[in-house]
């Protein structure tokens, strides 16, 4: 077992929140910090939301060990009482890279000298925000995929500088809450997982935007021709608006624009940010 039982997850957004309860569910005790006291505020909404689907999906999952991991979870938007007893932050921000160069900075004045930094950061590489800390050894990614008690995929990438002995460290700590360790030997933006994913997403949105299919036709197409389970669109919306929309309107290309302007003005801006708020690409209820 780790010395990791002190854990801070910072940003309580779909993926953030996601962590941070399935780090309590696996009895480690967890600071969730962000900026927005509205966003702490809603966290007792988000542990709502999860509860019935981790007594759907998972067999061990009782009332009173969701009751329990709920009473290990500590919301705050003071970044310094987040990080003060870390024995591991990992990073949920936006995925705007002078976002989080700045949030490791911040960290880094406040956090104690054996706390390890991790990254979820879905396409940036490690080794383009390391320097922006005080211990580039301690300094690697953590990626999860989206619902992760049951998408259980824990991706560990160091960079050149990431000290091995930390590297084993967050792989064993993914382990311990439940994911299946993935150690990624090379940075590679998107490690694994992104790296097939994203591709996929991006011509699904492209087809969309150049009117060759609607949604429900583009994701009727894949799921009837491979037997997955889920079309690009329906992916999209358990991964939520934002990160989809932040990556878009990166590109330089028209298209991407094109999906990334859809996604403000007819999802983001009206509220449909997927699966978590009832309605995206489709409804839910």
């Amino acid at each position: 077992m780790t010395t990791i039982q002190n854990v801070t997850v910072l940003g309580v957004g779909v993926l953030g929140s996601q962590i941070a309860f399935q780090s309590a569910y696996h009895g480690k005790t967890v600071m969730a910090y962000d900026l927005s006291q509205e966003a702490v505020d809603g966290l007792p909404e988000r542990w709502d939301y999860l509860r019935p689907l981790y007594l759907r999906d998972l067999e061990d999952a009782t009332p009173e060990k969701l009751d329990a991991a709920v009473g290990r979870i500590t919301g705050t938007t003071d970044l310094a009482t987040a990080v003060a007893d870390a024995d591991l932050v990992i990073e949920a921000v936006p995925e705007v890279l002078e976002i989080k160069r700045d949030t490791w900075q911040k960290v880094s004045e406040s956090a104690p000298e054996r706390t390890i930094f991790a990254t979820n950061s879905s396409t940036l590489l490690p080794s383009a925000m390391a320097d922006a800390t005080d211990r580039p050894e301690k300094f690697l990614a953590l990626h999860f995929a989206n619902e992760i008690w049951r998408n259980n995929i824990g991706e560990v990438m160091g960079h050149e500088g990431t000290d091995q002995r930390w590297f084993e460290a967050v792989a064993d700590f993914a382990e311990e809450i439940g994911m299946v360790p993935v150690r990624v030997r090379k940075e590679q933006p998107g490690y694994v997982l992104n790296s097939l994913l994203v591709p996929f997403l991006n011509a699904a949105a492209d087809l969309l935007v150049r009117g060759v299919a609607d949604v429900e036709d583009i994701d009727l197409t894949w799921r009837t021709s491979t037997g997955a389970p889920l079309g690009p669109f329906q992916i999209y919306d358990v991964i939520g608006m934002t990160t989809p929309y932040n990556l878009a309107k990166s590109r330089d290309d028209e298209s991407s624009q094109k999906f990334a302007k859809l996604l403000k003005e007819e999802y983001i801006d009206k509220g449909k940010l997927g699966v978590p708020t009832g309605e995206g690409f489709y409804r839910y209820g």
